[in-house]
């Protein structure tokens, strides 16, 4: 997994070149820290652009970078460089005003939302008591299809709950999932016309078992996927 920020821009580099239409990095510390910090995120992303890397830039700001709710806020109102998206996990507390305070700063926002293969929000360890991160979604009065993605992270490729998932508020669909998951899910995101995401983050192996290699050999696979997915839909009309 790059960690580095000559690391993190090759790695880039290279899946852009394999097909990926955006990248998402979770800028580090010198240790390998996460961190939302002005002073690791500003020069990453102007590292990225510098280089090369023209597709648009997510960032993760979750819990990983920075615990406190309110300490995430302050991160991100004190950006000097801004990434195209930020990814907003609705599990974590402080979500909704996370993902208001990056919509008023103009960057677009990617709202994470855990389920089940049964149909029901996704625990997960950090998790908010109450409503369910789906449930926090769909009441966060925040509609902006342009700038709001939903990103359901799905534990099984269950058509019939993307279908439900699909008849929520109009705003664009991303599907993906992780470990014995993530190419299931990817192939329905294909059948479906969602768009997905893939890295060493989400999955370590490659559809017929083989270790990963690097970022871009997973987009790769991916692409080959998506392709074939295409190509059956327009071959059954």
């Amino acid at each position: 997994m790059p960690l580095s920020p000559p690391d993190l821009v090759e790695s880039a580099l290279a899946a852009v070149a394999a097909g990926a239409g955006e990248v998402l990095v979770h800028p580090r510390t010198p240790c390998g820290r996460e961190s939302l910090s002005p002073r690791v995120v500003g020069p990453l992303l102007e590292a990225m652009r510098g280089a090369g890397v023209l597709v648009p830039l997510s960032v993760s700001a979750g819990i990983g970078a920075e615990p406190d709710p309110a300490g995430r806020l302050e991160r991100v109102r004190s950006w000097t460089v801004l990434p195209d998206r930020a990814v907003v996990h609705f599990a974590e507390p402080g979500a909704e005003a996370l993902a208001r305070a990056l919509l008023a700063r103009g960057v677009a926002v990617d709202a994470v939302v855990p389920l089940d293969g049964e149909g029901g929000a996704g625990a997960e360890p950090d998790a908010e008591p109450g409503p369910g991160p789906l449930e926090r979604f769909l009441a966060w009065p925040v509609r902006d299809p342009a700038r709001i993605r939903l990103a359901v992270e799905l534990a099984a490729a269950d058509p019939a709950l993307v279908a439900g998932v699909r008849r929520l508020p109009p705003v664009p669909l991303l599907l993906f999932g992780r470990g014995a998951a993530a190419w299931p899910v990817l192939r329905l995101a294909a059948r479906c016309g969602a768009a997905t995401r893939t890295g060493v983050g989400d999955v370590l192996h490659l559809p017929d078992g083989r270790p990963a290699r690097s970022n871009a050999q997973l987009v790769a696979a991916a692409r080959e996927i998506s392709a074939a997915a295409g190509a059956a839909t327009a071959g059954s009309r």
